[in-house]
């Protein structure tokens, strides 16, 4: 089969790797289309020298498809269409081998491009977990790509009273109004801080999101943070080492945390719950899927994702 290997920092190659063997216990999957996030962006450009080479079908990990192979089910069969979870990121191949555990169920009639991001809103359920309650109170996110936006989103269900969206990108922000940002600040053109105060009647965030993985935008969080706030790190940082605002952050006596690992769920919960909120209707997420690329050309897909051009925010890679 064909599968994309990436090699060393901004170098990846398609090579031809042998088929997945089925083994029992898991499901056989041909992929029909995966979207990219910035986890893919950090594996291709921003990892330790000592990581590469990744392995085979490296970066790519979410994705839809059609199981080709499967134990005896109570819920799957060959030729459903499932999402399947890729913890590994070896899921850029024409087949992909998954546990059981990975593989979902796709609920209602949504074409499947649509379903795909309810990985992306999964992890971000999943992260919320780790939030203080938020009733009523103001959180900022920094970022407005797609997994910004899904917490624009699920912060407003949660019932903050504010939330108020960060980014470079006029283009991101007006997203981050459909997805449900009360308030949108482009600070390529202000003082983020000074606008977070005048927005907030004076007050900084009581809870802020990194969202986003940059540098300048980890040591933002620490200046939008209220004293006694909370911040949650979810965008994957784009350095190993880097100058961090760590005196501003000793005396703000803020609760820090970061989180991965949403495929280590018990049962998935929180991918099946976002499951259910696309296939319901909740939001229509087909205004954020602005590209949709071959699998031939899919280091264009990479390029662009890391560029952010073009107004790109989800791209897909069409497998097919």
């Amino acid at each position: 089969m064909k599968a994309v290997q990436v090699l060393e920092a901004g170098k990846a190659e398609f090579l031809n790797v042998p088929k997945p063997e089925w083994q029992p216990g898991h499901a056989l999957i041909r992929p029909l289309k995966l979207s990219l996030c910035g986890s893919d962006i950090r594996m291709l450009y921003h990892a330790a020298p000592d990581e590469y080479p990744f392995a085979p079908g490296t970066t790519g990990h979410e994705m839809v498809g059609e199981i080709e192979q499967i134990d005896d089910h109570p819920f799957l069969r060959k030729g459903d269409h499932v999402l399947a979870l890729a913890p590994d990121h070896r899921a850029m191949a024409e087949y992909y081998l998954a546990p059981l555990e990975h593989v979902l169920p796709i609920p209602g009639r949504l074409p499947l491009d649509q379903m795909l991001q309810a990985q992306q809103l999964g992890t971000v359920i999943y992260a919320s977990q780790r939030l203080p309650n938020i009733g009523s109170k103001t959180v900022a996110v920094i970022g407005q790509g797609s997994a910004g936006l899904w917490f624009d989103f699920h912060l407003r269900r949660m019932g903050a009273r504010k939330v108020i969206a960060f980014d470079l990108e006029q283009f991101r922000l007006d997203h981050a109004r459909r997805f449900g940002a009360t308030d949108v600040v482009d600070n390529s053109s202000c003082d983020a801080q000074q606008a977070l105060l005048k927005i907030n009647d004076g007050e900084l965030a009581d809870v802020v999101i990194e969202a986003a993985g940059e540098i300048d935008s980890i040591n933002l969080a620490v200046h939008l943070v209220k004293k006694y706030g909370d911040v949650l790190y979810f965008g994957y940082p784009r350095g190993q080492y880097f100058s961090f605002a760590f005196e501003e952050f000793f005396h703000k006596c803020c609760k820090a945390t970061t989180i991965v690992g949403a495929t280590c769920e018990t049962n998935q919960t929180s991918t099946r719950i976002a499951l259910d909120v696309i296939a319901s209707g909740e939001i229509d997420v087909t205004p954020i899927l602005t590209h949709q690329i071959p699998f031939r050309e899919v280091f264009d897909a990479y390029e662009l994702h890391r560029t952010r051009e073009d107004q790109a925010v989800k791209i897909l890679v069409d497998m097919q």
